[in-house]
């Protein structure tokens, strides 16, 4: 991938039309995002189109691209939710035997409705505590939680010492926890708060 300044100059020269810079990030980035979704989906195939997919849009919407924030960032960022809208389009629905054979687990659809309800808490709750990060936190806590990136990729990708993303981690958390709890109120649906705290418990990373 390109360095914080190459990477900063290919992209305004993309923007201009530039097909030569163009051609540079897709050369850069190709392998890492399909890498990436990858891991996610197990499918090469599957990881090529929505890889190719990802590129489209990033490259209609270069003006919209924020310059605070990595490329990759938002790159990876963008195909993820690719991924994740065609594999919910894609999902098998279940015939009647399969019902049946999985009837302690079925989902009625009362248990559908709440847990589709208690995801988009989940997601309004992080979208708040992410609201109230800076950079490089905010850019930090993408990568680790979004793009499930190690600190030591981190580290390395933004130039800092191991320990300084730890911190910023770290802060970053207590700073997400703060700001949810002040206006989202999490106590008051248990069950979205379990989660949410399961998605910002970085431990292993502190």
């Amino acid at each position: 991938m390109l360095d914080p300044k190459t990477e900063r100059l290919t992209i305004q020269r993309a923007r201009g039309g530039d097909r030569e810079a163009i051609a540079l990030l897709i050369r850069s980035y190709q392998k890492p995002l399909e890498a990436f979704l990858f891991r996610l989906c197990g499918k090469v195939e599957l990881a090529e189109d929505i890889s190719q997919e990802a590129f489209v849009r990033v490259i209609k919407s270069l003006d919209r691209f924020d310059e605070r924030f990595r490329f990759s960032t938002w790159l990876f960022t963008i195909g993820k939710r690719l991924l994740v809208n065609h594999c919910q389009k894609m999902k098998p629905r279940a015939d009647s035997e399969a019902v049946e054979f999985r009837a302690d687990h079925a989902h009625t659809p009362l248990l559908e409705v709440q847990s589709r309800e208690r995801q988009e808490r989940v997601q309004d709750m992080v979208a708040v505590g992410l609201g109230a990060l800076v950079s490089p936190q905010r850019e930090i806590v993408l990568l680790f939680h979004q793009q499930g990136w190690p600190v030591e990729r981190i580290a390395a990708e933004l130039r800092m010492p191991e320990g300084t993303v730890k911190s910023h981690l770290f802060r970053a958390r207590k700073r997400m926890l703060e700001a949810i709890e002040l206006r989202c109120a999490p106590k008051s649906d248990r069950s979205a708060t379990e989660e949410l705290l399961e998605i910002l418990d970085w431990g292993s990373a502190t």
